[in-house]
C-alpha cells in the first residue's frame, strides 16, 4: 500500500514536466511572464553577466541554444494535438540546424 502511495505521489510531482504542460508554458511565455517571474529573470541576468563581461563563448552559445529551442517549440510544437511524425519534422530540422552551429562554433571555428 505504501509504494502505491508512493508512486501516485511521485506522479503528482512530475504530472508538470510533461511535454503537453512543458510545450504548454513555452507558448505562453511572453516578455511580461519572463519579467514577473523572478526565477527566471534571475537565471537570465547571471546568463547574461557571464556572456557580456567574461565574453564566455560557451555561455553565449548556451543562450543562442535555450533561445532557439524555446522559439523552434513555440513555433513547431503543437498545442495539445496528437504529435506525428510530419508535426516532428519541422522540430527535428531545426534541432539539428542548431547542432550544426553548435558544432562549427565549439569545434570547427577557431579564434
Amino acid at each position: 500500500m505504501e509504494k502505491e502511495k508512493m508512486i501516485s505521489r511521485t506522479q503528482e510531482v512530475l504530472s508538470p514536466f510533461e511535454t503537453d504542460q512543458i510545450v504548454r508554458f513555452v507558448k505562453e511565455l511572453s516578455i511580461t511572464t519572463i519579467f514577473e517571474n523572478p526565477y527566471i529573470l534571475g537565471i537570465l541576468v547571471i546568463v547574461f553577466f557571464f556572456a557580456v563581461i567574461k565574453r564566455s563563448k560557451f555561455v553565449l552559445l548556451f543562450l543562442f541554444t535555450l533561445l532557439s529551442l524555446m522559439a523552434l517549440v513555440r513555433y513547431t510544437l503543437p498545442l495539445g494535438a496528437e504529435m506525428t511524425a510530419t508535426s516532428m519534422l519541422p522540430f527535428a530540422f531545426g534541432c539539428l540546424g542548431i547542432g550544426a552551429v553548435l558544432i562549427y562554433f565549439i569545434f570547427i571555428k577557431v579564434e
